[in-house]
């Protein structure tokens, strides 16, 4: 965990993979709790922190992790994630196929089995499913994975796995959606790249950015020139 931003009334974090954003049954530390006590020990604080959190990041997955610091700003926050067009959200995806198309719109609807803790992908809205849909563009190649930045229209569970991998892309290290083999740490190589919105308190624009693991491949893809944040940037190629 790595702080990022941070003013009165936000903070953000650079998740690491296989960090959790709030408790489950594994009992492990959560980042929450992670953030409160760096929190206390940087202000010196004698009682209970205040911490917000309106959005989450998959545990295998790293990036971009944004909470609020007063009530205020997570009301605000909270309204801003439910409006599809009020907080940018940027992945990067390491996939194992180019895909047919080098920009596309992706539309579907998103079912998911409580049982397996995995969602689908359909094109028809069966099992209850709800619309879904981001669009990628193909970034950059390596010997045998592709670097697919993606911006996230919509917020469903494990939307950006289950929806790359209807079109036959896995993510490296995602077994769960149909990926070769798993990372030998149970990550997976998709980061949040990027969150842009106006400030909730402010009304300022804020753009958070933040790097991804070290390891090989994602080490390969940073030195790659001009590799850009946006995909406002990727449209002018």
């Amino acid at each position: 965990m790595q702080v990022i931003y941070e003013d009165n009334h936000l903070l953000a974090v650079n998740k690491a993979c296989g960090e959790i954003v709030q408790g489950d049954k594994t009992g492990d530390q959560t980042v929450i709790e992670r953030v409160k006590a760096w929190l206390k020990t940087k202000y010196s604080k004698a009682g209970e922190v205040y911490l917000g959190s309106p959005h989450r990041l998959d545990r295998p997955t790293s990036g971009v992790l944004l909470f609020a610091k007063t009530g205020k700003a997570l009301t605000r926050l909270n309204a801003l994630f439910q409006d599809k067009t009020a907080i940018k959200k940027t992945y990067w995806a390491m996939v194992d196929q180019l895909p047919e198309k080098e920009t596309d719109t992706l539309v579907h609807y998103i079912w998911k089995d409580e049982s397996k803790n995995k969602s689908f992908a359909t094109d028809s809205p069966r099992h209850g499913g709800v619309q879904c849909s981001l669009t990628y563009w193909h970034k950059a190649s390596l010997d045998r994975y592709h670097l697919l930045v993606v911006e996230l229209h919509t917020g469903r569970h494990h939307q950006i796995r289950a929806q790359l991998a209807k079109i036959g892309l896995h993510i490296k290290g995602d077994l769960k959606y149909g990926a070769a083999r798993s990372n030998p740490d149970g990550s997976i190589h998709l980061h949040a790249r990027q969150l842009e919105f106006i400030h909730p308190v402010k009304n300022e624009p804020v753009r958070i950015t933040a790097n991804p693991p070290k390891d090989p491949l994602w080490n390969a893809i940073m030195q790659i020139k001009d590799i850009a944040d946006t995909p406002q940037e990727l449209r002018t190629d």
